[in-house]
């Protein structure tokens, strides 16, 4: 059977051959087959979903999404409404099976019953127990979308799961999730930054444990990971309105901490120092890198020689916070790596012991370093505020910052990029330069390096001074 119809607004449509009219309607050509294993799977993705309906059974479908994927569906009516019910994704479920599922259900509309329904009431008895198994299943089959549309990490998945187990089901794992009011979200809220969930966890190492302490940051960041959940509840059609969105969330201590010239002085010395005991080796050398390149901690231990490209003098990181990034390196972290490579035996710049994977004491010798030392408190990420500090100190612009640190705005450094602006090595040069002479105790006199009038035209003059030099 075949027949044709008008489309005004984006609905669900049977096997689709677009064309305009002169109205500006969508005309569609419609068709009906019979639902098997070679016509499911013979079924291609159009510019929005559609529905094959099926020839021998009405009311049994296949939904075809835009990405590709299949789900088996059937349609009817009861009490004037119509009604679309989900059986199940093709994979999971062959058409056969579909086609009896269709026919039992389908058999009980006619004798009064409304499956739609009856799993919507299902679906909104649910707890939040419950949604959370459902959410961390999906997070364990990559799901669940985190920046930028990717998958989200492991490390990020676990620390998800982490506060789901320790914050979220204690606080509210028996509530059903349509009775979550605003009200709830806030006391939430305030629970955690009390410390009302507090608890002492064991871990899996041996004697090991975590104390959850809870805190303004933790309520923060578990708030948003419940109105995540939320919004996942939406589109599972369990709820229609999220509780957790548009409440106002404590702000937690923003770190703004920096190493001044005179510290940097300090931790020169002190890597120095513990340079001289091989136990430290290769955590000196780690720290020293951070502080020259502004990398993330975790982007610095777990640094690959692939990774690595000296001719192009940059990192090109294939996982970091970011997804894909380059990083441009300076002088000083070249030759470190060009020296590195002469010995290196295995994938990782930094080795760890055993088999091929990458160094793993960096936590407690970075404790054994600064406990009680003149730096105590000083963390990873403080040497990577301090190197984009220098950066703004020599003069360089938001955006160049940016790039060199690998932030989501500098995105002048994407994965298509193959040679760097000379602007970005110049500036990584200067920052590492800058940093690595005052680990080594050099004292500057100037404390600001805007690029004023007289400053350019040195530069400027050096610049063609040079140029015509090498003609």
């Amino acid at each position: 059977m075949r027949w044709r119809t008008q489309i005004y607004a984006p609905v669900f449509l049977r096997v689709m051959t677009p064309q305009l009219l002169k109205n500006g309607a969508l005309e569609t050509e419609i068709a009906v087959v019979k639902l098997t294993k070679r016509t499911v799977e013979a079924a291609k993705s159009q510019v929005k979903d559609y529905i094959i309906w099926d020839e021998e059974l009405p009311g049994f479908g296949l939904r075809v999404y835009r990405s590709g994927k299949r789900s088996y569906v059937i349609q009817y009516r009861q009490r004037g409404r119509a009604r679309r019910l989900t059986l199940g994704l093709h994979g999971v479920w062959t058409a056969e099976l579909a086609r009896r599922e269709a026919k039992a259900l389908l058999g009980r509309v006619a004798g009064g019953d409304d499956p739609a329904e009856e799993r919507l009431e299902d679906y909104r008895a649910i707890t939040m127990k419950e949604l959370c198994k459902r959410y961390i299943q999906d997070l364990d089959d990559g799901l669940i979308l985190g920046k930028g549309g990717r998958p989200k990490k492991q490390s990020t998945i676990d620390t998800d799961i982490g506060r789901i187990k320790r914050h979220i089901i204690p606080l509210i794992g028996t509530r059903r999730v349509k009775d979550l009011t605003r009200a709830d979200m806030v006391k939430i809220m305030r629970d955690i930054m009390a410390g009302r969930s507090r608890i002492i966890v064991k871990t899996k190492k041996l004697r090991g444990k975590s104390i959850v302490r809870g805190g303004p940051g933790t309520a923060t960041r578990t708030l948003g990971l419940i109105g995540g959940i939320l919004s996942y509840a939406i589109d599972l059609g369990i709820i229609e309105h999220n509780p957790a969105h548009g409440i106002k969330k404590p702000k937690y201590k923003v770190r703004e901490r920096r190493l001044t010239e005179a510290e940097y002085g300090i931790l020169g010395n002190m890597l120095r120092d513990a340079q001289a005991q091989e136990k430290f080796w290769p955590t000196t050398d780690i720290i020293r890198q951070i502080a020259l390149t502004g990398c993330r901690r975790g982007e610095i231990i777990n640094l690959k020689w692939c990774d690595v490209d000296l001719d192009g003098s940059c990192l090109r990181l294939s996982e970091s916070k970011e997804g894909r990034s380059i990083r441009p390196i300076g002088l000083p972290v070249v030759e470190f790596l060009e020296a590195q490579s002469l010995t290196a035996t295995g994938s990782y710049v930094f080795p760890g012991y055993g088999e091929d994977n990458a160094f793993g004491g960096f936590p407690n010798h970075w404790d054994a370093l600064f406990k009680g030392s003149p730096l105590d408190g000083v963390t990873a990420h403080v040497l990577r505020h301090s190197f984009a500090s220098i950066g703004n100190d020599l003069g360089f612009t938001e955006i160049t910052i940016a790039a060199l640190l690998g932030h989501a705005k500098g995105s002048i450094t994407s994965r298509y990029i193959h040679v760097l602006d000379a602007t970005l090595v110049t500036a990584a040069d200067m920052i590492a330069g800058y940093v690595s002479a005052l680990l080594n105790g050099t004292n500057f006199q100037r404390g600001s390096f805007a690029l004023d009038r007289t400053a350019r035209k040195s530069a400027m003059s050096e610049f063609i001074a040079e140029r015509a030099a090498g003609s």
